[in-house]
């Protein structure tokens, strides 16, 4: 029994010298291409555990650059994509962040590495559910997961510096703009699912926002 524990452990840190291995290739690629810039989104990526957040039957794929299934017909979107979104969102410390769609609560656990004001919100119980122990094993419980419709918004903490939706939206949610604080900034991919657009919108007054496009990217639909 000795010689088997020995063995399993020695897989296991193995296992993880090969993931940490493979983090450090995606980061050596963003830097090299210029992809990734921000030094403190970068450095949130470094600091949490993906594989925290992805199934055990995919544990080997944690940094793989491409979404993998979490349940519910959910997926986690892959490395890159939820970096570029961070990077638009731009998120400075102390500022209040509602997230639309948890998932398994992976880009929470980013964006409360940039602020200490994370609310999310996971429309599937058993998503939220599943957010709320890995931010717990990841010991980021200040984490505020809600079970709720995210089209909704949260009214009870509006308003918020920064929103992100992280499934495709026909459009930004009108509850969701009223609840971005004046200069504001909230980043989603608008329409259908396959070739959705990156929107990053910021609000100049109640009714007047700037918007710009950063790509085309596919995602889940908004339910």
């Amino acid at each position: 029994m000795e010689i088997t524990t020995e063995k399993h452990n020695k897989n296991g840190n193995n296992g993880n010298k090969i993931l940490e291995q493979q983090k450090q290739i995606l980061c050596q690629n963003w830097r090299k291409n210029r992809t990734i810039t921000s030094d403190c989104v970068m450095q949130a990526f470094l600091e949490v555990k993906r594989e925290i957040f992805i199934e055990p039957s995919y544990h080997e794929l944690s940094y793989a650059d491409h979404p993998l299934p979490i349940g519910s017909g959910q997926t986690i979107s892959q490395p890159t994509t939820v970096m570029l979104m961070l990077q638009l969102l731009d998120v400075l410390p102390e500022q209040r962040v509602l997230e639309i769609g948890t998932g398994s609560g992976y880009n929470a656990a980013l964006l409360a590495k940039l602020t200490r004001k994370v609310v999310t919100i996971e429309r599937h119980v058993g998503l939220a559910e599943q957010a709320r122990d890995n931010l717990h094993c990841a010991g980021l419980e200040e984490v505020k997961v809600i079970e709720g419709d995210g089209k909704l918004g949260y009214a009870k903490l509006a308003p918020f510096d920064r929103i992100i939706i992280t499934a495709a939206a026909n459009q930004v949610p009108q509850n969701l703009k009223d609840q971005l604080a004046d200069g504001g900034l909230l980043v989603a991919p608008i329409g259908a699912t396959l070739g959705c657009e990156m929107l990053k919108l910021e609000k100049i007054s109640q009714k007047n926002f700037k918007t710009s496009s950063h790509g085309k990217f596919s995602f889940v639909p908004l339910i």
